[in-house]
């Protein structure tokens, strides 16, 4: 591979880091190219992209990024790398690993995550990253919650008004 095939390789890459908030670094190590390829349709199925990147490609383009990820270089980057990509959803990377592990081959292993610029290193987050709740759930939540109290109160005057309104006759009829 020459230079200017590098370059590109690697521009391509910083490209694809920048555009994508979270990413997701894994091991297919010793999965067959039919189990490989059952990966990449359900990722694609499912909005994702997974690549296989060299380690050293991987490093070299977060370098430039504006966050530190000096902590995947130390423990992630070793051995095989795939890379998994998602614009909008943070845990359905790794929902997809645990169904997959489940479904087609405990060969695929987690290695590190970057949510958000946030690192998330080893297998044992896997279970946290699929459990992260998306932008749309967490605003549904806020907003179910902001409108609770307004429910209440609107509850409790629709059910006194029958109440008030027999006090007011009650008082009405004794005069």
């Amino acid at each position: 591979m020459t230079r200017e095939e590098k370059a590109v390789i690697l521009e391509d890459l910083k490209d694809k880091f920048r555009s994508n908030t979270h990413f997701y670094i894994t091991d297919a190590t010793g999965m067959t190219v039919a189990e490989v390829n059952a990966l990449r349709r359900i990722c694609f199925q499912s909005g994702l992209e997974y690549r296989v990147i060299k380690n050293t490609f991987i490093a070299k383009a977060l370098e430039d990024l504006d966050a530190d990820f000096s902590g995947l270089n130390e423990k992630v980057l070793k051995g095989f790398s795939g890379v998994l990509f998602s614009k909008e959803n943070a845990n359905a990377p790794a929902k997809l690993i645990q169904d997959f592990q489940k479904k087609h081959s405990k060969k695929l292993t987690f290695k590190g995550a970057s949510i958000d610029s946030d690192l998330f290193i080893g297998a044992d987050q896997l279970d946290t990253l699929s459990k992260l709740k998306s932008k749309q759930e967490l605003i549904g939540e806020i907003i179910g919650l902001l409108n609770s109290p307004v429910q209440n109160v609107l509850g409790a005057l629709n059910s006194g008004k029958h109440i008030i309104a027999g006090v007011v006759k009650t008082l009405s009829e004794k005069e």
